[in-house]
């Protein structure tokens, strides 16, 4: 019996001792607002054949994420989201030279999962308090993309619909690719087991599958549509579990 307790003494001291060691780490949920963007890089496009230049839509973002702490501040930030986007043009009857035709808007609902690493610098302003840095890799894997594009000849005219699926139209070619890889810059505040973060993935892959513009005729331009998918995002959050 005397050894058994001498055992249990000596195992609870080495844990204590390895719990002195652990990083100071944290896993917990954050949401907040995204605003991917779809841009189109083609040097010789026009803007308004069949899709804006830049299109920005508005969403949010929710996800876990799970956050380490391990030499002097340094450590890193890793998790899963899903954002959701949404984009309407505005009715318009002009095209990029001025010249008019009928009526017509565009609408996108955008849906994706992403899988975050981001390697992160701490900096204690006071107790518990913390500015940070952070950089990293997002891998981004759409769910859905919903296009759609509405005519009307005149204003009380009957509107027109033309939809689609982005990732796949009717005959299962692709408009756009499902996967995405981004780089991010950001920084964010941390107050005890509360935190906000802040900045901006620039897109590496290009998004596009096929040609997206046309020309007078209606048939496709002759060179490849290329451009990016970035993305603005602010996030706030809380650790339900924090070893500080």
């Amino acid at each position: 019996m005397k050894k058994f307790f001498v055992t249990i003494v000596m195992a609870c001291t080495a844990i204590s001792a390895m719990a002195v060691d652990l990083p100071k780490q944290g896993f917990g949920i954050h949401l907040g607002w995204a605003q991917p963007i779809l841009r189109i890089n083609t040097a010789d496009s026009n803007p308004k054949d069949t899709l804006d230049v830049v299109v920005k839509m508005k969403g949010f973002k929710v996800g876990v994420v799970y956050d380490a702490s391990f030499i002097a501040g340094f450590g890193a930030s890793m998790g899963i989201n899903y954002t959701f986007g949404a984009y309407n043009s505005g009715w318009i009857s002009k095209n990029a030279y001025g010249i008019p035709y009928p009526r017509s808007r565009q609408l996108i609902t955008y849906h994706e999962a992403e899988v975050f690493v981001d390697w992160q610098y701490k900096f204690e302003v006071a107790k518990e308090t913390y500015l940070m840095l952070y950089t990293g890799p997002t891998i981004q894997c759409g769910i859905g993309l919903d296009m759609r594009a509405d005519h009307q000849i005149d204003q009380g005219a009957d509107v027109t619909h033309i939809h689609y699926n982005g990732y796949k139209n009717d005959n299962e070619n692709e408009h756009f690719k499902r996967l995405n890889v981004t780089w991010g810059v950001g920084a964010g505040f941390q107050y005890k087991r509360y935190f906000v973060r802040g900045g901006y993935d620039f897109g590496l892959l290009n998004p596009y599958a096929n040609n997206q513009f046309v020309d007078a005729a209606g048939n496709p331009k002759d060179h490849y549509t290329r451009g990016r998918l970035d993305q603005w995002n602010i996030k706030i959050g809380v650790y339900l579990w924090y070893n500080d």
